[in-house]
């Protein structure tokens, strides 16, 4: 009975959904930051969470949040010549994540040792991820290449694997991918010397053992996958990520359900980095542009808010 009831209301907010989505997208964007415009955005958005059907997906970008590469920069910029940071990046997909964090911190702080632990549930992925070679040929994304397809249409199928028609490159200057790869006719692969002090690792976030595994972390990542969980393994996961990092170190966590976040870090009593804060939620165009129609989307900055400061902190120490 309580199934049935479920799907009943399911179906409902789908019919309501329907009708007010054609409302939402007719209101002019010089209107939607208004405060009641907001109201209602955050009221379809409370729907949609409720009854999205959620899952994982393997899209990705290099550089795609450029306000958050800045912030770890910051955050490293007192570190000790010499000494060693240590990094953990969950849920790294294809690697682009990961080898924009590499690069930023490596270029901004030549004179320490990073080491790097790269993440993934998928070993699929993180031997992809690994190679970090990715195809510049428009997307073949025809089902999935069998053993016998060439080397070239397994890259080109991995590089656009759930991204649709936009390459991992999308957000990236020409400069910049110079900077970053080495490029071979139609393909590019990361620098040697980024790839350096960078261990991949197939592991569940979730895995209470994940400290005795990795070890503890001066920083961990924990960006764009929490969103594609139902809350409560949301917030599990978050808690036991907090639990590994070292004494003093930092939590990175956007794209997630704010709420969720938002009761955890109250809860766990993590102290919110309010620097570049603003800049850091709205500085992913992917994540921000879906709202509030999409589960996976954020809502506008509102400063207001009385939980403001600890809303819309996407790093904490812990």
């Amino acid at each position: 009975m309580r199934k049935n009831l479920h799907h009943l209301k399911k179906r409902l907010a789908a019919h309501y959904l329907r009708t007010t989505s054609w409302i939402w997208r007719r209101i002019p964007y010089s209107l939607r930051s208004r405060p009641e415009v907001i109201s209602f955005g955050t009221h379809l958005h409370s729907i949609v969470l409720k009854f999205a059907n959620r899952w994982q997906n393997h899209s990705t970008f290099f550089l795609r949040n450029r306000a958050e590469l800045e912030l770890m920069c910051r955050l490293v910029a007192s570190a000790s010549r010499g000494s060693q940071v240590d990094i953990a990046v969950f849920a790294c997909s294809k690697g682009a994540e990961v080898y924009s964090f590499a690069w930023k911190l490596k270029t901004a702080r030549p004179d320490l040792a990073f080491r790097i632990c790269a993440i993934d549930i998928s070993q699929e992925i993180v031997e992809f991820a690994r190679r970090g070679v990715y195809s510049l040929e428009e997307p073949n994304i025809q089902g999935v290449p069998d053993e016998s397809a060439r080397e070239p249409s397994k890259m080109n199928w991995n590089t656009y694997r759930d991204q649709g028609n936009w390459s991992p490159l999308r957000f990236m200057s020409e400069s910049e991918i110079d900077q970053m790869f080495d490029r071979t006719n139609d393909y590019v692969s990361i620098k040697s010397w980024i790839r350096e002090g960078i261990s991949w690792h197939c592991a569940d976030a979730g895995d209470p053992q994940i400290v005795d595994k990795l070890g503890r972390q001066d920083i961990i990542v924990a960006n764009r996958f929490l969103c594609h969980m139902r809350p409560d393994d949301a917030g599990r996961i978050l808690r036991n990520l907090g639990s590994a990092l070292k004494s003093g170190g930092y939590l990175f966590a956007s794209g997630v359900d704010l709420d969720v976040r938002t009761r955890v870090a109250l809860d766990m009593k993590w102290k919110p980095v309010t620097e570049l804060m603003e800049e850091v939620h709205d500085g992913d165009p992917t994540i921000r542009s879906g709202w509030p129609l999409e589960y996976w989307a954020k809502e506008p900055f509102q400063i207001k808010r009385q939980d403001a400061t600890v809303r819309y902190a996407s790093a904490f120490q812990v």
